[in-house]
């Protein structure tokens, strides 16, 4: 697998000219990370809204991420008027009809600014292409007033569309035959036509930049068909252009062993990563040991594991905040590729609690070399520890890592690693590190947290 990836990065800076321009891609030398301008790289962050090219203010918003040492963002393509500032992706007629062969350029032109203000600043863009509570009218009426809906648009009708004017039941549902169009289900051209008219028109601008990716749904629960159609209709696109894209399927399932997501980590041909953005539902060791089992079920082709968001918050329904403060360091010591904070009010977004954390991962992985370490899946280097206590991450007689979620103490079998090491804790919420003190190594060593809280020990080899 690895031979496979350092032969596709030769042929593509052959082919660009340089590694920077490369798009991104796994990481030649550990595939469970990316790989952009050449470096490995975390994908973190946090942000304000889902759908962030239609933000007010937005290149304010994109600098408060980066200086809060995120470099990674979720962009739907949506236009839902959940605030009142969005778009439509297709021009209305004054009839208030929407025309679907003419485009809306504002929304356009926003997508564009938002990729090129994102790429100079190297946040890496993780898009969804399709939304299903977009298609739903359950809680807002986003199906009843869309420009795909036959009531609202000049092409096509009811019955020839086989599309109702309303859909009520829960999006999860899948009742709505706009997700089955496909030619592997119903093979609806009349609409397909639109859609494949929509998607050209996104790639047209984002197969410009190197640092996107592509996710098809938000938390699907329909037919695999329909998501293999698009990732594989994307990449040939691309292909066509000469492009290399990364493309992957979310799941609405909370259990990683449900069948749904089978068909993405079952088939790298044409999902090229995952993402495991629904296990941020589970809690403490729960949530550590699923993720960790699919990262053992994927060790034969290791590819990227995104999670593109991270539920959690007091102000929401899906755990408190500390539950979603727990999942980010569970995610980033346990190998994740990627770890972003959900929007508000169900996640944690770009608030303070989430800056000093996003800030306290940049200082662990500035001396960490996360991009060589090794989960400890089971904990067997632990002992004296408790369920959702402590989890470690290591470089094999080199680095020792151990996320602490409120204090504790445990026991790290060190007799394999000889030497001394310099041993040190970072206090996450405040983002600061104590002063190193010197551990024996050869010997089973005792690290108990220098309080409640959420601390990270890092030992770190003498020279």
């Amino acid at each position: 697998m690895r031979m496979v990836l350092f032969v596709g990065m030769a042929w593509l800076v052959a082919r660009l000219g340089s590694a920077a321009d490369v798009p991104i891609q796994p990481y030649t030398e550990n595939p469970y990370y990316w790989q952009y301008k050449g470096q490995p790289v975390l994908l973190l962050g946090g942000s304000l809204d889902d759908n962030l090219f239609q933000l007010p203010e937005l290149e304010r918003h994109l600098d408060e991420i980066k200086q809060a040492g995120g470099n990674y963002i979720r962009n739907v393509m949506s236009d839902r008027p959940d605030k009142g500032f969005e778009v439509t992706e297709f021009a209305k007629r004054e009839d208030g009809k929407f025309d679907l062969e003419r485009f809306n350029d504002e929304y356009w032109n926003r997508f564009e600014r938002m990729l090129q203000w994102t790429y100079e600043r190297d946040i890496v863009v993780q898009i969804e292409v399709w939304d299903r509570f977009d298609y739903s009218d359950l809680k807002r009426e986003n199906w009843l007033q869309h420009p795909f809906n036959p009531q609202n648009n000049i092409q096509y009708n009811h019955k020839e569309s086989g599309l109702r004017k309303t859909y009520r039941k829960h999006p999860g549902a899948n009742e709505n035959p706009f997700f089955y169009t496909v030619p592997a289900l119903k093979n609806n051209e009349i609409v397909l036509k639109y859609q494949r008219a929509k998607i050209d028109k996104m790639l047209s601008y984002s197969l410009n930049y190197p640092h996107v990716l592509y996710c098809m749904d938000n938390e699907t629960s329909g037919s695999p068909e329909w998501g293999a159609y698009w990732a594989t209709y994307i990449r040939q696109q691309a292909q066509q252009q000469g492009k290399v894209v990364q493309t992957t399927e979310m799941w609405d399932s909370w259990d990683l062993d449900h069948a749904h997501h089978s068909a993405t980590f079952d088939h790298p041909e044409i999902y090229s990563f995952v993402d495991i953005s629904q296990n941020n539902h589970q809690k403490g060791q729960k949530h550590w040991d699923n993720a960790q089992r699919q990262r053992s079920r994927i060790a034969q082709s290791p590819r990227p594991m995104n999670n593109v968001k991270i539920y959690g918050a007091d102000t929401g329904p899906f755990g408190n905040s500390r539950d979603g403060l727990e999942r980010f360091w569970r995610n980033v010591i346990g190998g994740a590729a990627s770890s972003r904070f959900h929007r508000p009010t169900a996640g944690l977004g770009l608030s303070e609690p989430a800056i000093a954390h996003l800030k306290s991962a940049r200082m662990l992985t500035a001396e960490l070399d996360i991009f060589r370490s090794q989960p400890d899946s089971s904990s067997e280097l632990l002992s004296g520890r408790e369920a959702n206590e402590a989890y470690l991450t290591r470089v094999a007689g080199e680095q020792y890592a151990l996320f602490f979620p409120a204090g504790g103490s445990v026991e790290l079998d060190l007799t394999e690693a000889a030497g001394s090491f310099a041993r040190k804790w970072l206090d996450i919420a405040q983002s600061r590190w104590t002063e190193a003190e010197p551990v024996a190594g050869s010997a089973k060593v005792v690290l108990e947290s220098p309080g409640e809280g959420y601390w990270v020990v890092l030992l770190t080899k003498a020279e």
